[in-house]
C-alpha cells in the first residue's frame, strides 16, 4: 500500500512537471515572436516619420527624423529576428544605415528625397517578410518614378510635398 501511494505521488509530480515545462515552452515561443516584431517596429516607425517630414518639405525635421531612424537601425538585435527577417536584414542593413546617415547629414531637400527612394526600396524588402500588425501600402509616384511606404491608403507624396501632394497611387497592400 505504501509503495502504491509513493508511485501515485511520483506520477502526479511527473505530470505536473511536464505540464509546467510545456507551459514555459509556449511562453518562450510567444516571447520570441513578440521580440522579433518589436525589433523591427521602431525601424518602421522611424521610416514613417522621415516620410512624413518629407511630405511637409521640412528638410531640418527630415534630417532629425533620419537620425532617429539611424538610432532605431543600430538598436536592432539580429539574434532576435525570425530567420526570414534576419536573411533580408543582413542584405539591407548596410544600405539602410548609409541612406539614413546620408539623409541626416544634409538639409538639401532634393538630396534627401533622392536618397529616400533607396531607403524606401530597402525598407520595403524588409517589411515584406515581417508580417506587419496593420496593412502597409506601397505607393508609387510616376513623376518621381519612385515608391514609398505608408500606413494610410490615402496618397501623400513625399517626393513633391504640397506641390503635388496626391500624385501617385497604391500599387500593393502588405498584410
Amino acid at each position: 500500500m505504501k509503495n502504491s501511494i509513493i508511485a501515485i505521488a511520483a506520477i502526479i509530480t511527473l505530470l505536473f512537471s511536464a505540464n509546467n515545462i510545456q507551459a514555459n515552452s509556449i511562453k518562450t515561443e510567444k516571447n520570441e515572436v513578440t521580440d522579433s516584431s518589436s525589433q523591427l517596429q521602431p525601424v518602421y516607425d522611424a521610416y514613417f516619420t522621415v516620410k512624413d517630414a518629407l511630405i511637409k518639405s521640412d528638410s531640418k525635421l527630415t534630417s532629425a527624423k533620419a537620425k532617429d531612424l539611424l538610432t532605431a537601425i543600430t538598436a536592432v538585435k539580429m539574434d532576435k529576428l525570425k530567420d526570414s527577417e534576419h536573411t533580408v536584414w543582413m542584405k539591407v542593413v548596410k544600405k539602410l544605415t548609409a541612406d539614413a546617415k546620408s539623409i541626416s547629414a544634409t538639409t538639401d531637400l532634393k538630396k534627401q528625397r533622392e536618397t529616400f527612394k533607396s531607403l524606401s526600396k530597402k525598407t520595403y524588402d524588409l517589411i515584406k517578410v515581417s508580417n506587419p500588425d496593420q496593412p502597409i501600402y506601397k505607393q508609387y509616384c510616376p513623376m518621381a518614378d519612385a515608391d514609398w511606404l505608408s500606413k494610410e491608403k490615402a496618397v501623400k507624396n513625399p517626393y513633391y510635398g504640397s506641390s503635388m501632394l496626391t500624385c501617385g497611387n497604391v500599387i500593393e497592400t502588405i498584410k
